[in-house]
């Protein structure tokens, strides 16, 4: 991968500069895409490598205009501005739809000989995958139809923007006694004081969530919070949800298809909606020995607090895996958060990366939308590869989840790729899992910034299939159990560093739960699909059914926890990728052995999964790094805690 002599993009300073920056650099590209097109169209006597080219070059301007828009409207703290670059994010996705349904330009690549006009392989993929994006689109309908599954796919997207931004502004709180909170830590404890009437109140952001769901002795207080919780943009996502649905349904109807399912997986290495069936299914299957006994562990663990209990719920989760931890394994979680302060964890998950990824991050001075913003070059051998930023603390309208977005699209020669992490960390203490969780999200940063170096901006960063593209970051969740990482960084406010026997139990202990876990996941890949699939009338009622069918562990009743459900537009029926990916990504991690830090398997890793990006298809990458094909063993193996 060359070192990059570009610059990154210069950001706004003042809120007049972001506004145009939300509202004119998006028109500005369109505009060229425009052009291109027209050229396109006018132009007959282009060779066909020259249309090609000049695709690629609306790909790179579409995405140049997309993705700042995306970001910017999930992290702006100005609503103007937020607003402004969601309708910006509209306007990109209907230009897309557009143009694949635009006869004139389809005539230019249907009928052209890749063979004839001496095209090289990279460049036939890429005609392939076009012609397959027409075909995707609806181009060859009738003129009715085209018109209809246009407006369908401008609805799917006005639909789905509604839902994330009812996500996003719908926090809830709720009011509980001091008294209730025993268990939580000193410092959550001090940092939510009680009012006049000796109460505190709780927000469903994940600084308190999180805490409250995992140490909160009153039973009560979890099932409160968690509640408000899977409440979050209820009722105001049910009509949204229920006609994104059937919008997608009509969609897939139109263009051939069986169900969106079998739509959405078409470009991805699962291949079918009957493919996602089994395989949810052989999931099921491998994990259900180990579910079951867990289960039976968690509910006398909950019956010893309450002896009338019947079930245990997804509020009683992870307060009782951190009981049973800590009183079975001797890892008690309180003690393990002391040594995961935020900017140790920050510095240790940067200098674990620079080690394993052979770069360095040079802190830089530059205008972003936040004060939170911290900004990074990320260096090798004194060259720029590309620039990333660090959005980690929560605050009013922000995306209140944790995922990678991306700023601009790296093309080698052309533009710096940039990306950006919207997270919601506490400044203070962090639990391991979020831990876990900033490692797994910086993993997608790092693929899109080594992978950002590609002539073909559909394949650039982390532009692989779908359900392969969690693979990288799910294997970077292991350096977060490493005693030689954690030893680097997790230390204590004395100076201390966590113990090597300490690193040992947790390891352990996380064997325990990992059978539910994987079924919880289970209820919320069955969702996805089956919602997609079955439409059913009653959303309630159906989805408590799925997750219901998926894991022992209840749903509480009476919840709405699909309105929340966010990646129901982004990953629409495909949530199954989750578990697909880890598959895979098991099956990386055996090639590192016993050393995570081995430098010949992570040079091979870096140049056959990450640099690469999406130019070769996932399970080419996967061959040549293992030099096999990838097998479920070793996510068998870990299901069963060996």
């Amino acid at each position: 991968m060359p070192d990059s002599p570009l610059e990154p993009l210069t950001l706004p300073s003042d809120l007049a500069a972001w506004r145009a920056f939300a509202e004119e650099r998006p028109r500005d590209k369109l505009d060229r895409v425009s052009a291109i097109d027209a050229r396109l169209v006018a132009e007959t006597d282009l060779t066909l490598r020259e249309r090609l080219v000049l695709w690629n070059d609306a790909d790179i301007a579409l995405a140049e205009a997309a993705a700042p828009s995306h970001l910017i409207s999930e992290s702006h703290p100005d609503a103007d501005v937020r607003d402004a670059a969601e309708k910006q994010a509209q306007a990109v996705d209907a230009v897309q739809s557009r143009r694949l349904l635009d006869r004139n330009l389809w005539a230019i690549f249907a009928d052209a000989d890749a063979d004839a006009d001496g095209l090289e392989p990279d460049e036939q993929r890429f005609l392939t995958q076009v012609r397959r994006d027409f075909r995707r689109g609806g181009v060859d309908l009738s003129e009715g139809a085209r018109e209809r599954v246009r407006e369908l796919t401008d609805r799917d997207t006005e639909l789905s923007l509604t839902f994330s931004r009812n996500i996003r502004e719908g926090r809830r709180e709720i009011r509980v006694p001091a008294a209730s909170l025993e268990g939580l830590p000193i410092d959550f404890r001090e940092e939510h004081p009680a009012d006049s009437e000796g109460m505190v109140t709780l927000t469903t952001e994940y600084t308190d969530l999180m805490p409250v769901r995992e140490y909160a002795r009153d039973r009560s207080v979890r099932h409160a919070l968690v509640g408000a919780y899977n409440d979050l943009a209820w009722p105001e996502n049910e009509p949204v949800l229920a006609e994104l649905l059937a919008v997608r349904a009509e969609r897939a109807a139109l263009l051939g298809y069986g169900d969106w399912a079998d739509y959405e997986t078409e470009t991805r290495m699962i291949g079918s909606s009957a493919a996602v069936a089994a395989f949810l299914e052989r999931v099921a299957d491998a994990v259900a020995p180990a579910a079951s006994a867990e289960y039976e562990r968690v509910l006398a663990r909950l019956r010893r607090d309450d002896p009338a209990a019947e079930a245990v719920t997804i509020a009683d989760f992870w307060y009782l895996l951190g009981a049973l931890k800590r009183e079975e394994y001797d890892v008690d979680a309180q003690l393990v958060r002391s040594y995961f302060r935020f900017d140790r964890v920050l510095d240790g998950v940067l200098a674990t990366t620079a080690r394993l990824l052979d770069v360095e991050y040079e802190p830089v001075d530059a205008a972003s939308w936040h004060d939170d913003v911290r900004t990074y070059d990320v260096v090798r051998a004194g060259g720029r590869l590309g620039r990333i930023h660090l959005d980690l603390h929560p605050r009013e309208g922000k995306y209140s989840h944790a995922a990678c977005f991306g700023l601009a699209p790296g093309i080698s020669g052309r533009t710096l790729p940039e990306s950006v992490l919207l997270c919601n960390f506490s400044r203070g203490l962090l639990e391991h899992d979020e831990v876990v969780t900033f490692f797994h999200e910086f993993g997608h940063l790092v693929h899109d910034i080594l992978g950002g170096h590609q002539k073909w901006g559909r394949w650039t960063g982390v532009a692989t299939e779908w359900d392969f593209v969690e693979a990288p970051s799910q294997l970077l969740e292991e350096w977060a159990w490493d005693p030689e990482a954690l030893a680097a960084f997790a230390q204590n406010d004395a100076g201390e560093a966590i113990p090597a026997d300490l690193v040992a139990r947790m390891r352990t202990a996380d064997g325990f739960g990992r059978g539910l876990e994987v079924t919880r996941q289970l209820g919320h890949a069955t969702t996805s699909y089956r919602l997609h699939v079955d439409r059913p009338a009653d959303l309630p009622v159906a989805v408590d059914g799925y997750y219901r069918a998926a894991s022992p562990v209840t749903p509480l009743d009476g919840s709405h926890s699909y309105a929340g459900f966010g990646h129901l537009t982004g990953y629409g029926a495909c949530y199954y990728t989750y578990q697909w990916s880890l598959v895979i990504a098991r099956d990386l991690l055996s090639a590192f052995g016993d050393d995570l830090f081995d430098a010949d398997t992570a040079a091979r890793y870096r140049r056959e999964i990450l640099v690469p990006g999406g130019t070769r298809d996932a399970r080419e990458l996967v061959a040549a790094f293992l030099g096999r094909e990838s097998t479920f063993d070793a996510y068998r193996d870990w299901l069963a805690g060996e």
